[in-house]
């Protein structure tokens, strides 16, 4: 849960927010399931639509859970010590020694939430409780997604320090909506993960890597466009939304290089080896002979709309 857009309805202003888009996390979930070995898809290929709609559910809960925002970033830069970032110790406990839990918290726990999540889905396997596999599953992959994204790792995560407000929707949300027909999603096949708390790290460090392309090559981008080129009204679930320009938004996409479509690529078989990992690890219990899994669809709904997330400030 990163941003905030304004959509212009009527003389009404509605607030959306989501972390990698609805759109984008539904599209990681859905292709992470065909990643996997044979003795786990059909299950999951008989849940495919569940596992992608389920992928929404934290952000959602933003709204109504006071302890959900932190789950979905971490703000690296307030761990640095000497310029370095690896001093943040990644088992919890050891950070809570070091760090006081309230500060974990302020500054996010993504990479624990990765892990804890795993750890449930392990159990959900242990019990063969289906319903729960696929809720941790869905889950499990929202977390890994939020992860993958630079900007999931930096207190400026929408550029409000740089005079780039807007860009953390321009880059999970605008360009996968834009662009993602383009890429190829199909990843190979899921690997066992060994230590899912230290590739949770990785991912993070990873993404945090990225965080001075993502930013500097808009600002370079930014200098020379006028601004009547780079935002428009475009129209998105039959309203009108202020925004990038295609324009605008096809020199970044270009200028980044295939950064989102690898990030998402790297997401997608993360995903799926995670699953596969929870699965080896709780006993390889057999999934092939278990029944189209039957939710109450009504039951994880959360009307949204003109309602704000609880807790972290979001920025247009």
């Amino acid at each position: 849960m990163k941003f905030l857009l304004y959509t212009i309805f009527p003389l009404i202003v509605i607030p959306i927010f989501t972390s990698w888009g609805f759109f984008a996390h539904k599209k990681i979930n859905h292709y992470a399931v065909f990643a996997l070995p044979a003795k786990m898809a059909k299950f999951y290929k008989d849940n495919i639509e569940l596992i992608t709609e389920k992928a929404v559910d934290p952000d959602k809960r933003c709204y109504t859970d006071s302890a959900e925002g932190p789950r979905h970033f971490i703000d690296i830069e307030d761990y640095e010590e000497d310029g370095k970032n690896d001093s943040i110790p990644i088992h919890w406990s050891k950070a809570k020694e070091k760090y006081q839990e309230k500060q974990l918290l302020k500054n996010g726990i993504v990479p624990w939430q990765i892990n804890l999540t795993y750890q449930k889905l392990v159990k959900a396997f242990q019990t063969k409780n289906y319903n729960l596999i696929i809720k941790h599953s869905a889950e499990l992959g929202h977390y890994i997604a939020d992860a993958h994204v630079p900007l999931h790792t930096t207190k400026n995560y929408n550029g409000q320090f740089t005079n780039q407000i807007g860009i953390h929707a321009f880059w999970e949300s605008r360009l996968p909506e834009m662009f993602s027909e383009r890429y190829n999603l199909r990843v190979g096949k899921a690997i066992y993960i060994h230590d899912p708390l230290a590739e949770a790290w990785l991912m993070v460090r990873e993404s945090n890597r990225l965080v001075d392309s993502v930013l500097n090559i808009e600002a370079k981008l930014n200098r020379q466009f006028k601004d009547s080129q780079k935002k428009t009204f475009i129209e998105r679930n039959n309203q009108l939304v202020w925004t990038y320009s295609d324009r605008y938004a096809n020199a970044y996409h270009d200028a980044m290089n295939g950064m989102v479509e690898r990030r998402m690529r790297k997401t997608i078989l993360r995903i799926s080896s995670y699953w596969y990992s929870a699965w080896l690890e709780s006993g390889q219990p057999n999934l092939n002979n278990i029944e189209k899994i039957k939710i109450n669809s009504k039951q994880d709904q959360i009307d949204i709309i003109g309602r704000k997330p609880i807790g972290r400030e979001e920025w247009m």
